[in-house]
Order: C-alpha cells, then sequence, then structure tokens
C-alpha cells in the first residue's frame, strides 16, 4: 500500500511539471518566422492573456507571468515581438529594435494582432493583453489600434506616442501600473496619456507605485521593489478578473 501511494505521488508530481511547461508555437509574418510561448492549459478555457515581453525578447519575467496565469485559471501565450534569430544581444541591440517597432507602430500592432489570431484558433474567446516594459508600450498600442481584446494592462511601459498621430476611441479597458521613481517617463508622458485616454472615451485607470523605478516588477532587475511588485500583481489579476471573468452586459 506504501508503495503504491509513493507511485500514485510520483505520478502527480511528474504530471505537475509537465504541465507547467510551456510549448513552442511557430506562425508567421509573412517571411519571418515567430515563435511563441503556450501554456499547457490551451483549449482548456476560453479566457486568456498575451503578454508581450521587455525589450531583450521573451525573457524570464515573461516565462514566470505565464505560468502565473496558468495557475490563476488563464491560457497565455507569450509573443514573440522580433521574430525568430533576431534576439537581441545586448541592452544597445535591444534599444535598436524596439525602437524600430516604436517607430513603426503598425508593424508592432501587427505582431501583436497575429499573436492574437493564433489564441483565436485555440479556441481563446477573451483576452486580455499585459506587457512589461517596451511590452507595456505594446499593450498601448494594442488598445490604440483597437484590437480585439477586452482590455490591456501597461506595466511600467513607455507611455507616449509621436506627436503627429491623431488620438483615437480606444474600446478595451486600460490598466497603467506606472512606477513613480521611472526615468524613462517624462511628467509629460503621462499628462499626454490621460488626455489621450480622455479623448478616447476609455474605460482607464492609473495606478502609481512610490519609490518604484523602471523595472520594479522583475526580479532579476536592481529596480526590483518586492512590496510594489506584489502590488502590481494583485492589481493585474483584479484587472484580469474584471474584463476576462465577468460577462458582459
Amino acid at each position: 500500500m506504501k508503495q503504491f501511494t509513493i507511485i500514485i505521488v510520483c505520478a502527480f508530481l511528474v504530471q505537475l511539471g509537465f504541465t507547467q511547461e510551456l510549448e513552442q508555437i511557430p506562425y508567421q509574418d509573412g517571411k519571418q518566422k515567430l515563435v511563441g510561448l503556450m501554456t499547457s492549459n490551451a483549449k482548456q478555457t476560453e479566457i486568456g492573456v498575451l503578454i508581450l515581453p521587455a525589450w531583450m525578447g521573451i525573457d524570464q519575467e515573461a516565462k514566470t507571468t505565464a505560468l502565473d496565469l496558468q495557475k490563476q485559471g488563464y491560457m497565455a501565450f507569450v509573443a514573440d515581438i522580433y521574430g525568430a534569430g533576431n534576439t537581441p544581444g545586448d541592452r544597445q541591440a535591444a534599444a535598436t529594435l524596439s525602437s524600430g517597432f516604436k517607430s513603426d507602430y503598425k508593424r508592432y500592432q501587427r505582431r501583436i494582432e497575429l499573436a492574437i489570431m493564433e489564441m483565436r484558433k485555440l479556441g481563446v474567446k477573451r483576452i486580455a493583453v499585459i506587457g512589461y516594459c517596451f511590452g507595456g508600450t505594446g499593450a498601448l498600442e494594442a488598445a490604440r489600434g483597437q484590437l480585439s481584446v477586452e482590455g490591456v494592462v501597461c506595466i511600467h511601459g513607455g507611455l507616449s506616442k509621436d506627436e503627429n498621430r491623431v488620438n483615437q476611441p480606444i474600446h478595451c479597458k486600460v490598466l497603467v501600473e506606472h512606477p513613480a521613481a521611472d526615468q524613462s517617463v517624462k511628467p509629460e508622458h503621462v499628462t499626454q496619456l490621460i488626455e489621450e485616454l480622455e479623448q478616447g472615451q476609455a474605460d482607464w485607470q492609473m495606478i502609481t507605485y512610490a519609490n518604484a523605478k523602471h523595472t520594479f516588477t522583475n526580479p532579476e532587475s536592481p529596480d526590483y521593489h518586492p512590496i510594489m511588485a506584489k502590488r502590481a500583481w494583485e492589481h493585474t489579476l483584479m484587472f484580469l478578473e474584471e474584463v476576462l471573468n465577468t460577462p458582459t452586459r
């Protein structure tokens, strides 16, 4: 009996480990191959979260977030924005790559939309987007581009856009998690985003985290602020519960 119990426990642990793996999902943008990551509960739920990684590409924070969201009952998909063979090797390369997508925002929106389409193929009907840093900018671009999502979460993302771009209606709900000591975001960027959201008649909220620097949610960053990171995660989960689990009236 004892041996049988041990076998059962071991089988459970193996299964648990298996379910926590992320599966590579290849897809295309024209000739550019993209490789996203998907949680193992695909096709088991109709609600999902698209994760847009920071400027270094798919990193550990994005992967950990995907697995944590799976534990909350969400299917998660980590988008490949840069494409196979284009992972930056250093901060300068990351700055160059991310700047290109920020300038060509329609290409950025297209890469996000392609990831959303992959989720739709798997039966996901209600989708939210969350993004970190460069990915936070992408979350706002998903809203600006009126992509078919219920809500977006911008986590220490760049808030500004080209001043020549006209503000458009924003149909999804928007949560901005902004670190107060983020030196990469100017005060006028905050003001301009609020004006944009108001003019777009968006359902929006901005939360500012005291004494938090740019990458305050990333445990691998010197900016990591565990208290504020925990609060930001709880705020993200509250938002996802609202936009994905609350029936539309």
